[in-house]
C-alpha cells in the first residue's frame, strides 16, 4: 500500500525540480518529419560543409505527450547516468527536451546534482523513495529473507543482493505510484552505463501513442530458470482467478509454450517506453499485488522484466506492442544495432555484433499471433492435468 502522505505528493519524497521550463503537453502544433539538409560537390569543394540535419539548439518540431525519462540511480553511478544521458541528449533528447525523473532511496549528494545539471539543459526532477517504496513485500519477513539470501548466493546473479530484490519489487509494481511520475502518460526507462547509437528524428511517445501502441522494447532475452522458479505457478493461479480481467485476445503465446509453461522470453525491461495506462490498470495492479504477496520476490529473485513482459503479453494484442528495430542500444551483457540499411544510416555500431538477431525470444516475436483467452485457458488446464499424471521438470516455472 501507499501511504497517505506518499498519495499528496509529501515534499519528503520529492526534493526539488531542477533545469528548463519542460514542455507543454498541451501543445497543439501537428508533428512534422525533419528533413536532411542537401549539399552538393561544388559546396564541398569550396570548402563549406553541409547544414546540419538538425539544430540541436532550438527544440523539433511538433506536439510532446506528458512524459518524463526516468532513471532509478545511486550516488556512486553518477559517471554512469552522466554518459547515458550525454548519449541520450545527442540522439534525440537535445531536440526533444523531456524532462528527467531521476529516483534514490538515499539524498542525492551536491556533487550528483552538479555532475548532472553540467550534463543537460533539460529539466531535471530528484525525488527520494521510503519504505513505501524501498523495502519488503507484505508477506516476507526480514528474517526469513536473510535465511534465503544466504542459500541463493551462489546459485544466480545477484542471489545474496538484498537491495536488488528491493529494486526489482519498486520496478515492477511501484515506480508509476510515485508522486513525481503519477501525473505522467508515458515513461522511457533510462540507465547508467547505456548507449544510444542512433539518431532519432522522430518522438516515440507520439509514435506510440498515435498507433495505440502500449509497450516499447529493444532486446528480448530468456530469463533464469533459477530465479523463476515458482512465478509462472503464481501466475496461472491468478489467470485462473481472474479470468474476467483479461482480454479475448492477447499475446500471451509470446511467453508460454503449447506446453503451457513458460519459455522464459521476457523484454528486456532496462529500456521500455511504456503508456502507464498499462501498469495502472485493474489487472496489472490485481496481478502485481497477488505476486507480492507470493514471496517471490525476496524468497526467490524475481525480477521486473518477466513480470512486465508476463503482463504486457497477457493484456496487450500484438498491435500493441512494438519492437524499436531503429533504436541502436547497448547495456552492459546485450546490445541492439539495426541491420537495415536505412535505419543503420543513422547509426554508429556493428549489426554483426547484435544480439537480437540471434534471439530466439526475438524471433519468436515476429512469428506468433495473438490467442484467444478460451485456448489460453485450455492450455493451462491441459497442463496441469500432464503435470499431475507425469510430473515434469518444467512444472513449476
Amino acid at each position: 500500500m501507499v501511504s497517505s502522505s506518499l498519495a499528496s505528493g509529501s515534499s519528503s519524497l520529492v526534493s526539488d525540480i531542477i533545469g528548463g521550463k519542460g514542455h507543454n503537453k498541451n501543445n497543439n502544433n501537428h508533428y512534422n518529419s525533419i528533413q536532411p539538409a542537401t549539399t552538393d560537390g561544388n559546396d564541398l569543394l569550396a570548402g563549406r560543409l553541409p547544414a546540419a540535419r538538425v539544430s540541436y539548439d532550438q527544440p523539433a518540431e511538433g506536439e510532446r505527450v506528458n512524459a518524463a525519462i526516468v532513471a532509478l540511480v545511486r550516488n556512486s553511478e553518477l559517471d554512469g547516468l552522466r554518459k547515458s544521458i550525454r548519449m541520450f541528449e545527442d540522439r534525440f533528447n537535445r531536440r526533444y527536451k523531456y524532462p528527467y525523473v531521476l529516483l534514490n532511496d538515499q539524498n542525492f549528494t551536491q556533487e550528483f546534482r552538479d555532475g548532472i545539471a553540467a550534463i543537460t539543459k533539460n529539466e531535471v526532477r530528484y525525488g527520494i523513495l521510503d519504505s513505501d517504496y524501498w523495502g519488503y513485500s507484505p508477506s516476507v519477513t526480514p528474517e526469513g529473507t536473510e535465511k534465503k539470501l544466504a542459500e541463493n548466493k551462489n546459485r544466480y546473479l545477484y542471489g545474496g543482493s538484498l537491495s536488488y530484490r528491493f529494486m526489482c519489487r519498486f520496478q515492477s509494481g511501484l515506480f508509476y505510484k510515485h508522486p513525481l511520475l503519477r501525473d505522467l502518460d508515458w515513461y522511457w526507462r533510462l540507465e547508467p552505463d547505456v548507449e544510444y547509437y542512433c539518431d532519432l528524428d522522430y518522438d516515440p511517445f507520439v509514435f506510440m501513442r498515435d498507433r495505440g501502441i502500449k509497450y516499447g522494447f529493444t532486446i528480448a532475452p530468456r530469463e533464469g530458470r533459477r530465479t523463476v522458479e515458482t512465478l509462472w505457478h503464481h501466475t496461472r493461479e491468478w489467470i485462473k482467478d481472474n479470468v474476467e480481467l483479461l482480454p479475448e485476445r492477447s499475446l500471451v503465446n509470446w511467453v508460454m509454450g503449447t506446453d503451457g509453461h513458460y519459455n522464459l522470453c521476457h523484454f528486456w525491461s532496462n529500456f521500455e517506453i511504456v503508456d502507464l495506462s498499462l501498469y495502472r490498470s485493474a489487472a496489472y495492479e490485481s496481478y502485481f499485488n497477488y505476486l507480492d504477496n507470493a514471496q517471490g520476490f525476496f524468497y526467490e529473485r524475481w525480477g521486473d522484466a518477466p513480470i512486465h513482459s508476463i503482463a504486457a503479453t497477457l493484456l496487450l494484442e500484438k498491435g500493441q506492442i512494438h519492437w524499436f528495430e531503429d533504436i541502436g542500444y547497448k547495456h552492459p551483457g546485450n546490445m541492439h544495432c539495426p541491420r537495415d540499411p536505412d535505419m543503420h544510416a543513422k547509426c554508429i555500431c556493428d549489426p554483426g555484433k547484435a544480439y537480437t538477431y540471434r534471439s530466439a525470444c526475438q524471433s519468436r516475436f515476429a512469428k506468433v499471433n495473438n490467442m484467444a483467452r478460451e485456448r489460453m485457458l485450455e492450455i493451462i488446464r491441459n497442463s496441469e492435468r500432464e503435470y499431475q499424471l507425469h510430473g515434469s521438470p518444467e512444472g513449476t516455472v
